[in-house]
């Protein structure tokens, strides 16, 4: 007897955005009627809208990968056997953005195989885009009903590079990086939409320095990575997933040639680069 049918993440590219379309049209839903929002037991706002894209992105994949696990922010259970193929999925990230009338939320979905994202899918409902990146065959943009646009990374600029920081999650450390960096501007922006903007040849850099989970970056890494970026921890290895509570080190999202800042942490000397 056959085990069950491995599809490649590129196979299932497709139906994964339109799972991400649809989980964005029910939060659309739920913003024209009026969003009903409480604090979590982490003191996290959640909203209706986040519990029922939840509901439907976790039944369309069990439909349509009976055999893979999920794991969703707001139904997230144990840590699965390390090396395992699993769902990471961000029902929607930047709830904050969210409840504040602000268009920058997102619809996160990740495919992780051996601790790294195969295929990310990051949608913007309230600006009808879709990112999607399958590790070895690239990344792409769709906006509305248009074709898909491939998108990469970009080189630095000449008037240097353009670093972007959380619009609701700042902290002293990042502030402190980026005065160390060698940068021409920082812009803030919330949710997976900095990962997709280096992606997109946007922007340069991403620091992060605090509290994130696996499902905050997984999908926006995937999208980095297969336009030619990197999401890598402050020491240097790339970011991975599937940890014991899923909590993230700080991280540098980067695009394809940014530069480092002149020490790898804020006030330890001498450049990595």
């Amino acid at each position: 007897m056959t085990g069950p049918q491995r599809h490649a993440p590129a196979a299932l590219a497709d139906q994964v955005a339109e799972i991400a379309r649809a989980a964005g049209a029910v939060i659309l839903a739920v913003r024209a009627r009026g969003p009903a929002v409480r604090t979590k037991a982490d003191r996290t706002p959640v909203t209706d809208a986040d519990e029922a894209a939840n509901a439907l992105i976790s039944a369309r994949l069990a439909a349509l990968t009976p055999d893979v696990p999920i794991v969703a922010e707001e139904s997230a259970g144990g840590a699965p056997v390390p090396g395992a193929r699993f769902w990471l999925v961000d029902p929607l990230d930047g709830t904050r953005e969210f409840i504040a009338g602000r268009d920058e939320f997102t619809v996160n979905i990740a495919l992780i195989e051996d601790g790294q994202p195969v295929l990310g899918v990051v949608a913007l409902p309230a600006q009808d885009e879709l990112y999607v990146g399958v590790a070895g065959a690239g990344a792409w943009r769709r906006r509305g009903d248009g074709a898909r646009a491939p998108i990469r990374a970009r080189a630095v600029p000449a008037q240097g590079a353009l670093a972007l920081a959380s619009r609701s999650h700042g902290s002293a450390r990042t502030d402190a990086w980026l005065a160390e960096a060698r940068v021409g501007r920082i812009a803030r922006a919330g949710s997976a939409l900095k990962f997709c903007l280096i992606a997109a040849g946007e922007a340069d850099l991403y620091p992060r320095f605090g509290r994130t989970m696996e499902w905050d970056t997984a999908a926006g890494h995937a999208v980095l990575a297969a336009a030619g970026g990197s999401v890598r921890t402050v020491s240097g290895p790339d970011l991975a997933y599937g940890k014991p509570g899923f909590a993230n080190p700080d991280f540098i999202a980067r695009g394809a040639d940014a530069l480092r800042p002149r020490s790898a942490r804020p006030g330890t000397g001498r450049s990595r680069r």
